[in-house]
């Protein structure tokens, strides 16, 4: 009897071992010192991303595949292949692809490409040649859900009961590991990866996504991937273990980033910008939407994924913008997820947050949700009720929240042709960022230790600038364009404090920042005159 009792405590203890989280100190993250998905000068998009596929010219098929793929294969990047109706790779079946390679899905068919339990997909296209999975329709007639999309199923755990269920949409593949999941299962890995015109609602809340990945393992590699005009979510984790980095959503028409059935990997580095004039009509339309399961449940595991810096791009462009009534929130929290998010951005939705139900709050009060070093802009309103306010407002979190869009300092975010993701130099969002679970920011958060007081200013304003050596840096004013409104300082300064008299008399009123640099470090602080 006290064998049994041993054994069962064992695996107990296995079961708690496997669904252990993830921190946001894991050495899974860069520790980068800057908020959202770009720096100033690292665009991660240039020279594979595509902002114009409805008008790139793509090689005409010459390769029909349909059915299933029974015996390892590679597809070739001297052919363009077409993918009718729902296409399986079996268990067991590798598909290579080379990069720069085309596949087109059928659009009479709904062309889908499924990866099966135990079946890998490697596309590893390159930099200058990516992997194209997108429509095949003509030139300038391509559109959401033109073809299903990509599917990888895997064996990792789920939260639905039994460890496994069938991935939705209308395809007979079933993904989850059952009684003896495996957190660790490689479906393949996708790397620089375009995937365009996606995404098929085949009936009511059953539809296939962009990229749709059912508890896939975290030896699956996904990174460099965009989605672009989905004609549902752009990217669906459905439980699993995988971790991705650098994904784009671009233009799509439901959720960009969607969580749920215990999804518990880590992603950085993403970013998505959404057209003011589409969105779902049905369920509507967020940044991010999470939850652990349909109905809410404490079904373990529970959804607890980490994701950080992230840039989430809005409908609303300016407060002026008007754009597709069924557009909802940057960020919808409901049904017992215990999502977290850190040094992200979220700006031009119509409301910024909404916690739903009274679980996730629970989880958002106990601590097991997180928003730490996050930045809202530009919101309709930033807040469904005063408990969102209060959670996402606590000091030791480090959110902020912006008036307008124009004050993240972001150089062209919302230019639907050739959107320009990275930070103005004299961005605050350049200068904080966290890396631990314990509220203590990067030591790179400043650069320099300034302030300015009085502030608000109207005649003359002191700088103080503490430095830790004597050294020779550049003091200038920027206005809230970025544009440089004068050069203060250029000089060396002793180590300790520095005192700098500055006359603010003749400045229009509005919000100004100084920018300290020493050529390789910057930092800035806000002054407003009045």
């Amino acid at each position: 009897m006290k064998k049994l009792i041993l054994i069962n405590f064992m695996l107990i203890c296995l079961a708690m071992a496997g669904f252990s989280q993830k921190t946001i100190s894991d050495s899974f993250f860069d520790h980068v010192n800057y908020r959202g998905a770009f720096g100033t000068n690292d665009d991660w998009t240039a020279g594979w991303a595509n902002w114009d596929c409805k008008n790139t010219a793509y090689g005409t098929p010459d390769v029909t595949v349909e059915g299933e793929l029974l015996s390892s294969t590679t597809w070739t990047a001297n052919h363009v292949y077409l993918i009718k109706g729902f296409y399986y790779v079996r268990t067991g079946v590798t598909l290579t692809i080379e990069p720069g390679t085309v596949i087109r899905g059928d659009k009479d068919t709904k062309g889908t490409l499924l990866i099966e339990r135990g079946a890998k997909l490697m596309a590893e296209g390159t930099l200058s040649q990516p992997i194209v999975f997108t429509s095949n329709s003509i030139s300038g007639e391509r559109s959401y859900g033109d073809w299903g999309g990509v599917v990888l199923c895997g064996k990792a755990s789920i939260n639905v009961p039994g460890g496994t269920s069938i991935i939705e949409g209308g395809p007979t593949s079933v993904y989850g590991g059952g009684a003896t999941p495996d957190d660790a299962d490689n479906s393949g890995s996708l790397k620089y990866v375009r995937i365009e015109f996606p995404g098929i609602p085949f009936v009511q809340d059953k539809e296939i996504n962009g990229l749709t990945l059912g508890a896939v393992g975290s030896s699956t590699r996904l990174e460099y991937i965009q989605v672009s005009y989905s004609g549902d979510d752009s990217y669906e984790w459905f439980g699993g273990t995988v971790n991705a980095k650098h994904l784009i959503e671009y233009r799509g028409w439901d959720d960009d980033f969607d969580t749920d059935f215990g999804y518990r990997g880590m992603i950085q580095f993403a970013v998505s910008l959404r057209d003011k004039d589409i969105a779902d009509p049905g369920s509507g339309s967020n940044g991010f939407e999470s939850d652990n399961d349909g109905s809410g449940s404490t079904n373990t595991p529970v959804t607890q994924p980490i994701f950080s810096n992230v840039s989430v791009f809005g409908p609303k462009y300016d407060m002026a913008t008007a754009t597709n009534s069924n557009f909802k929130r940057a960020m919808h929290l409901r049904r017992n997820t215990r999502l977290n998010v850190y040094n992200s951005i979220f700006s031009g939705f119509p409301t910024g947050l909404f916690i739903d139900g009274t679980a996730a709050q629970g989880n958002a009060t106990a601590g097991d949700m997180k928003l730490q070093y996050c930045v809202m802009s530009g919101m309709g309103s930033f807040f469904v009720s005063s408990f969102e306010r209060n959670f996402f407002k606590t000091p030791a979190f480090g959110n902020d929240t912006l008036a307008t869009n124009d004050l993240l300092m972001v150089t062209d975010p919302f230019n639907l042709s050739q959107p320009n993701f990275l930070l103005k130099a004299e961005s605050e969002l350049n200068s904080s960022s966290i890396w631990d679970n314990t509220a203590l920011k990067h030591d790179q958060k400043k650069a320099f230790a300034a302030s300015v007081y009085p502030n608000p200013v109207s005649q003359n304003a002191t700088i103080n600038l503490n430095l830790e050596k004597s050294q020779n840096v550049a003091i200038a004013l920027y206005d809230i364009l970025g544009n440089k409104v004068d050069a203060i300082a250029q000089k060396e300064y002793y180590a300790g404090n520095n005192e700098i008299k500055y006359d603010a008399s003749s400045l229009p009123k509005g919000m100004y920042f100084i920018r300290i640099s020493d050529g390789v470090k910057n930092s800035s602080v806000k002054m407003l005159v009045k």
